[in-house]
């Protein structure tokens, strides 16, 4: 599973950088550093949609507020 996470100037300002590292902090946790691999990339194109993540090619809209949630319910759910 590959989960990108924009750290461009609009997703930076929402939060970009605590969802990166929740993300991390989560993957170690859960033990999934062999099946999760976490990156980073510059503008998606959906800059008012808030922080942008992409699994596996498939979009969300995630914040610091729900990161853990959307880990709950679309990386340790489908891993």
């Amino acid at each position: 599973m590959k989960i990108t996470v924009c750290i461009g100037s609009s997703c930076h300002v929402k939060g970009s950088r605590q969802v990166v590292e929740q993300l991390q902090n989560l993957i170690a946790e859960n033990n999934l550093g062999d099946k999760v691999e976490l990156g980073g990339t510059f503008c998606m194109g959906k800059c008012q949609q808030g922080v942008c993540v992409t699994v596996d090619d498939e979009f969300y809209s995630v914040t610091p507020d729900n990161a853990f949630d959307f880990f709950q319910e679309n990386v340790k759910a489908k891993v």
